[in-house]
Parts: C-alpha cells; sequence; structure tokens
C-alpha cells in the first residue's frame, strides 16, 4: 500500500539514515554532509549549522520555510553547548521564534551533539 501522504526528499540534505520519511514533520536532522554522509567535523556551532542547512534543505523541498516553522525539540548531548546552541537557534530563526522543546539525551545517532526535529506548515 502506498504511503498516504507526499515523501519529500532533498538532495541538498543527507537521505535518513532510519525508517523515516523527511516531510512537513521535519525527521530528526543532524549534522551530516549531504555529499559525504559523514558527521561534519567541529563542537557545537559548527555541527548546529550543518543541522540548520539541512533543515533548510528539507523545508525548501516541502514548501515550508524557516519562518514557516511551528514547532521544534532540540536534542543536546550537554546542557553545557546550550548558550552557544542558543545563539544560532535565534540567528536561524529570528523574529519567527517557533515554539520549543530542548532536552539533554544520554546519546544521539553517530555521537553528535546536536539533533533538531521539526513542524512547519507550507510557506
Amino acid at each position: 500500500m502506498a504511503a498516504p501522504y507526499n515523501v519529500i526528499a532533498s538532495n541538498k540534505a543527507p537521505a535518513a539514515i532510519g525508517p523515516y520519511v523527511q516531510t512537513i514533520y521535519a525527521s530528526g536532522c543532524i549534522p551530516l554532509d549531504p555529499v559525504s554522509m559523514t558527521v561534519v567535523e567541529g563542537g557545537i556551532e559548527e555541527q548546529t549549522a550543518q543541522v540548520f542547512k539541512n533543515l533548510s534543505a528539507v523545508l525548501e523541498a516541502s514548501g515550508a520555510a524557516p519562518w514557516s516553522v511551528l514547532k521544534t525539540t532540540v536534542f543536546l548531548k550537554s546542557m553545557d553547548d546550550f548558550a552557544a546552541f542558543n545563539t544560532l537557534y535565534a540567528q536561524y530563526f529570528g523574529e519567527t521564534k517557533p515554539a520549543r522543546s530542548c532536552v539533554e539525551v544520554a546519546r544521539l545517532p553517530k555521537d553528535v551533539l546536536v539533533e533538531i526535529e521539526a513542524i512547519a506548515v507550507e510557506a
């Protein structure tokens, strides 16, 4: 049976590494380079920047944009990274400020420092 929804994919964002799809309900974006499918080097700033590039690609492919994001869930490996992460988050979303939950977790896929999932409406 075909899925009752449109599957959105973009060659500008990494492919899913698990049994889920990228739609306007954007599954967890992690800091993978979409070409090499490897985690970008660096700390929380570099990884967060890549997550936002990947999220932007998924949003664009689905007809959404950062300003059309309604809710995010953020997973950080360490809350010690919250201030640095929050600075980049504020820059990315600007004045739109979607609702957000942010939690520290024991471990993330591929041992990354940050993962973001988002719910957006069409732009």
